[in-house]
């Protein structure tokens, strides 16, 4: 067992050491898409195809440097003369420039347009990931080069450049038009030359697993993000249980339920509503926000927000896990230590932590595991930014809500196997911890008892007398009282 537990913990290790490779790796397309659907399409005897077709199963409502863009479908980069397919709630809008139009010879004839519906269509089928798909609506298609074009009460611009390198389809309507329910989905695709569309060949399981785990395609940051987060948190966490464990100990019982309450609240709310007053707390609603931004300290939507979020979500299994090993001490043992004349900081640090590290060390890795995990909180109070506040839950989350069911089960096994190691750890270091203090107990009773038995006692109740603690030291304790 601990062999194994030896191999999880190195290999846990190296992908910590890999990661770093990755965590800035080009995720320029942020469209949602089944990576191993085909994506480009041509057929015998037309003039045009379309190649690297991206469908965005929801958009969002988008904002950047303070302007709002409203509800926006993502299209990724290099956009700027995609053909865009939106599915509206009576018609299906088709968006193509006039010179991508030319240069692919598309003419806007009826045939053309059916064989351009067709092959959509067919794209659209294998991207859909179960939902529905355009040949399941029966829409009439409408086609339009214009850059802005306004349809069912909402006004789409197509392919705008917001950051750099990055496009999107932004709208604008009124507040009473749902924006989200009449733009069902959104399609990106190139129109070219039929000559200029390469249709890929079929990939065999090893070369879609290479794929689907290449940087390209899975964003392995939130991973990178989730382990630096909870390490920081984890610091915080260890200092902070241990001092708050100590200070329930050292207060009256009625204040101790005071603030052991206090202490463990976040542990029964839900991680919304301390995200929501994490919000309060630190943004510019409340004078204590106002101030931190006075000062130039915007922690609402950073990575420090996110550290807090872990922080107060893991404090109550550490301060828990701590107060109940401090409480499970031989008293007797500490009044013993203070009638010697030890202090209480020497009682502390000589005896509390080192009796308690088993559990302390217990607690802390539940501690990281729990704030590793942290989601509702993390996502209000530090937001939804890839390579910043993006850790693995809210990656799984916003994968499945954007169509990428593989991507989220990724996830999902990947945080299992991290839940593993660390369960592995705990019980692993628990049980060598049992045994250690087992073998120290009996060989401690059979050195007792053959002091005893040689002493002149029989051995039988030798064995009594070590069972009831009248051992060494408490022979010990009789002959110093003795020479006093």
């Amino acid at each position: 067992m601990r062999k194994l537990a030896s191999l999880c913990l190195v290999a846990f290790i190296a992908l910590c050491f890999m990661l770093p490779q990755y965590a800035f790796a080009d995720t320029s397309s942020t469209v949602n898409s089944d990576s191993d659907a085909p994506t480009s399409i041509k057929e015998d005897g037309v003039a045009f195809g379309i190649s690297d077709m991206e469908r965005s199963q929801t958009g969002f409502k988008k904002t950047y440097e303070g302007v709002s863009y409203g509800y926006s479908f993502p299209l990724g980069a290099d956009s700027a003369n995609d053909i865009v397919v939106i599915p509206l709630q009576t018609q299906t809008l088709v968006y193509i420039p006039d010179q991508v139009a030319q240069q692919a010879e598309f003419t806007g004839s009826a045939d053309d347009q059916a064989a351009l519906q067709k092959m959509v269509e067919t794209l659209d089928a294998g991207l859909a990931n179960g939902g529905k798909t355009l040949e399941s609506l029966g829409q009439p298609y409408v086609y339009t080069s214009e850059s802005t074009y306004e349809a069912e009460g909402i006004t789409f611009a197509f392919n705008v450049e917001i950051e750099d390198g990055r496009y999107y389809v932004t709208t604008t309507a009124d507040e009473s038009v749902d924006v989200h329910s009449i733009a069902r989905w959104c399609l990106s695709a190139k129109l070219l030359p039929a000559d200029q569309v390469a249709v890929q060949a079929e990939k065999t399981s090893f070369q879609k697993l290479m794929a689907f785990l290449g940087p390209s395609n899975l964003d392995y940051r939130p991973l990178w993000v989730s382990l630096k987060t909870a390490a920081v948190a984890m610091i915080f966490i260890f200092i902070l249980g241990i001092l708050a464990a100590r200070k329930s100990m050292n207060v009256t019982s009625r204040w101790k339920s005071l603030l052991d309450s206090i202490f463990t609240i976040p542990m029964v709310l839900p991680p919304t509503a301390i995200g929501f007053l994490l919000l309060l707390l630190f943004g510019n609603s409340t004078a204590f926000g106002r101030w931190l931004l006075a000062h130039g300290i915007e922690l609402i939507f950073s990575w420090p927000a996110a550290v807090m979020a872990a922080t107060v979500v893991g404090f109550p299994l550490m301060y828990r896990t701590v107060l109940g090993a401090f409480e499970a001490l031989d008293t007797n043992m500490l009044d013993a230590a203070r009638t010697l004349g030890w202090s209480e900081n020497r009682i502390f640090r000589k005896l509390m932590l080192p009796l308690a590290w088993p559990s302390i060390a217990a607690g802390l890795v539940l501690a990281f595991a729990r704030a590793m995990g942290e989601f509702g909180a993390t996502l209000f109070v530090a937001g939804n930014y890839a390579g910043i506040t993006q850790t693995m839950p809210i990656a799984l989350y916003f994968a499945w809500m954007g169509g990428k069911p593989m991507v989220a089960f990724f996830w999902v096994i990947v945080i299992i196997v991290i839940s593993f190691i660390i369960i592995l750890i705990i019980n692993v270091y628990s049980n060598h911890v049992q045994r250690y203090r087992t073998a120290g107990a009996v060989a401690s009773v059979e050195e007792d008892a053959e002091e005893l038995t040689e002493s002149g006692m029989p051995a039988f109740d030798a064995d009594l007398a070590t069972t009831l603690g009248f051992g060494k030291a408490a022979h010990e304790t009789t002959r110093k009282s003795e020479e006093q």
